[in-house]
């Protein structure tokens, strides 16, 4: 073996032909203690290259040639009314809806109890940005005093100095949540004036709580704690004590904050939220996931003119009731999202010279770090299980979901653990998968640990799949058209009825408004109601506020009632294509509706092309900020690309509102100093790419953005 290989060369590896930087990494910083060698992990990856590979591409094709059929009987049956009886039929037909088997429950085994008993919030994170994947990892604990005053949770955020006032308003909302969630017997939270611990239970001001059971444990001593710390439904509140305290000062008590137990879980992603396209960018990935499994990663960044070290947080201790020692996890459960079946990475060549399918990659490495976690014997610890979570995306039916059951086999024999070591996150986000969710958790039923609706992708999937059937209505509409509320109700439906509940998370999707956390509060509880025991916010002080939702559900109960209540979504629900039934608009809403697209795809793409930002809050045509990935990238840009098929707008009509609202962009960016104009002269890559999206946007493959932003990626990249 070369010591250090020239970066200009590839290296060669059991039949695989690798980037200098990828070998040199992992040989150098991830083989060493996990007792796997280089030549057992080589030939293992080369057997998974050459031997599924062929499979991967022969899924692609599937996928291609069930889409002509459909094209075509759209193209058929165009003219009249939508004929769901004969569409299900040929669907079923052609083999995109299988038959549905006989009832089973889940058998996946060794989940932790953020993953099987917890209900909480759950942040998603892209792995290229240490700092933002510190933030996720920390923000298991959140400070509610701050999420309310840094908010508009409780109206207008303040601008200059420290507001005395609404302080005084955050401290007495907390008291008011506390009251109701762990009231007690003769006083409220805001008058209380001694927290104390006598004979292993919590008095204050000498009552007990009215569910004594609320208390589990403190710190600092019995009589005078300096937190205490209590339970509701799985989920720690802790009260922090501190008279000197600027707040504490104000209390009678001297409560100096209140600490939630917030994001419970966070996936760290390797796809939609990251702009990952050679090896350099994999290095970089895979590099940050090894920092977390082994415990190290840490980032120094400049803030406020200081220089300022993040690391992750350690375990937290209390005294228990009993006088025993209580151990928390000091960070959130953490899973990570590989890329799905479609694209591949230049990082490997197989030996015949073509680039490896990424997932096949993402499945080796990703499990081989987090050997590392699975290996401690001390310290904080990501899985206390001994299990891997991988969530992967986009997957198509029953066939893709068996492949990625079969693909983690082969990575554990490789590898040296035992099956069903990986546990596998199911994303329900394409159409063939929603049709057929029973049978795709069937495929994995050693493995599910989590299924999860995303409204943008399953949309955008939508789109594409019935392209040919006609305009589909504007994006507002569609949200409000039936099949997307079967869609919802059927994956919780048909988890429950798998067995999920109290052994996998049941997910639901992005609150995509960071700074609108007072809508949040007030919509998102929906998703604890509805069954869900999981679901995804954009920031840790959202996680923070989400959490008061789990506080206030019992989600097992929420589950175990609907398990009883026999409702029961249906496939011929989700077949209702949210397709526009008058097609009356005005030249000015479909100008509005084009514009708004193009300024979305546009907002998002220049920062992906010209910075590799995957994900980011984006201002939109109204200037408020979204978080915009691939799958937001995916809807708009699919549906302009209806629009133009089926002639509601002209080419040259989307041309115009590109320009616009590339200048509306450049504006909305002109203070980030990294930015580069796409106007005047609309020649830029990153302007390029986007009108790919739009102009090419029927013949990629399930409407993905993917293909074309990693090709002007790379583009940009070699041009230096």
């Amino acid at each position: 073996m070369t010591d250090q290989p020239s970066q200009t060369q590839r290296v060669a590896r059991a039949g695989l032909q690798i980037s200098p930087k990828l070998v040199t990494f992992v040989e150098q910083e991830v083989l060493p203690g996990t007792d796997v060698s280089a030549d057992t992990l080589w030939e293992g990856l080369s057997t998974l290259v050459h031997d599924f590979g062929p499979r991967n591409k022969a899924l692609l094709d599937k996928r291609e040639d069930l889409q002509k059929q459909i094209d075509q009987w759209h193209k058929g049956n165009r003219g009249g009314p939508h004929n769901a009886v004969s569409y299900k039929g040929f669907l079923q037909k052609i083999g995109y809806i299988l038959p549905e088997g006989p009832d089973f429950e889940i058998e996946t085994a060794n989940t932790d109890p953020e993953i099987a008993k917890v209900a909480g919030p759950q942040l998603v994170v892209p792995v290229t940005n240490a700092r933002f994947v510190l933030n996720a990892a920390n923000a298991r604990w959140g400070s509610f005093y701050d999420a309310l005053y840094g908010t508009d949770a409780m109206g207008p955020i303040p601008t200059g100095g420290f507001d005395d006032g609404r302080a005084a308003r955050v401290v007495a909302r907390s008291a008011v949540f506390l009251d109701q969630i762990f009231p007690l017997e003769a006083v409220s939270h805001a008058q209380a004036q001694a927290y104390r611990v006598v004979d292993g239970a919590l008095l204050v001001d000498g009552s007990p709580l009215k569910t004594p059971a609320g208390f589990a444990g403190y710190t600092g001593s019995a009589d005078a704690p300096t937190s205490v710390l209590l339970r509701n439904n799985g989920l720690h509140v802790e009260l922090v004590f501190n008279p000197d305290h600027p707040i504490g000062k104000t209390t009678p008590s001297g409560l100096a904050d209140v600490r939630l137990e917030s994001a419970m879980s966070a996936i760290v992603d390797c796809e939609d939220s990251v702009a990952c396209v050679d090896a350099e960018d994999k290095t970089t990935a895979y590099r940050n996931w090894l920092g977390l499994m082994q415990g190290d990663l840490s980032e120094t960044f400049d803030k406020g003119g200081k220089s300022v070290t993040r690391a992750l947080h350690d375990d937290r201790t209390f005294t228990a009731p009993d006088g025993s020692t209580l151990t928390l996890k000091g960070r959130a459960l953490l899973l990570v999202r590989n890329v799905g079946h479609l694209m591949t990475n230049p990082a490997i060549l197989d030996r015949d010279g073509q680039e490896i399918f990424e997932g096949l990659m993402d499945a080796m490495m990703t499990v081989l770090i987090a050997m590392h976690d699975l290996k401690k014997t001390s310290g904080a610890r990501n899985s206390l299980s001994g299990s891997v979570y991988v969530v992967k995306p986009k997957m198509h039916g029953p066939e893709e979901v068996a492949f990625a059951d079969e693909i983690f086999s082969h990575v554990e024999q490789v590898l040296g653990l035992p099956q069903y070591t990986v546990k596998l996150g199911i994303m329900d986000e394409e159409r063939r998968t929603s049709v057929n969710l029973k049978e795709c958790i069937r495929a994995a039923k050693s493995r599910v640990c989590f299924i999860n609706t995303g409204f943008l992708d399953r949309t955008g999937d939508e789109i594409h799949t019935s392209m040919e059937a006609g305009p589909f209505s504007r994006k507002d509409f569609i949200k409000r058209k039936s099949w997307i509320t079967a869609y919802e109700n059927q994956n919780v439906d048909i988890g429950l009825e798998c067995g999920l509940s109290g052994r996998a998370q049941i997910g639901k999707g992005m609150w995509a408004q960071p700074d609108n956390m007072s809508a949040m509060l007030e919509s998102k509880i929906e998703h604890p109601r509805a069954g869900a025991n999981c679901a995804w916010v954009p920031s840790p002080t959202a996680a923070t506020l989400h959490a008061t939702h789990y506080h206030k559900v019992d989600v097992l109960a929420v589950q175990a009632k609907l398990a009883e209540g026999g409702r029961r979504a249906y496939v011929e629900a989700l077949l209702d294509i949210p397709l526009a039934t008058y097609r009356k608009w005005t030249r000015d809403q479909i100008r509005r509706e084009v514009e708004n697209n193009a300024q979305g795809i546009l907002g998002y793409v220049v920062r992906w092309i010209d910075q590799g930002v995957g994900c980011s809050k984006v201002p939109d045509i109204n200037d408020v900020g979204l978080m915009e990935d691939r799958a937001t990238c995916r809807i708009s840009a699919q549906h302009i690309a209806n629009w133009l098929h089926h002639g509601v707008v002209s080419r040259q009509e989307v041309s115009e509102i590109m320009q616009s609202m590339a200048e509306v962009v450049d504006r909305q960016n002109a203070g980030d100093p990294l930015y580069r104009p796409m106007a005047p002269g609309f020649d830029s890559i990153a302007y390029k790419a986007a009108c790919d999206l739009v102009f090419e946007g029927r013949e990629q493959p399930s409407g993905y953005t993917e293909p074309v932003l990693h090709r002007r990626r790379l583009e940009l990249k070699a041009k230096g």
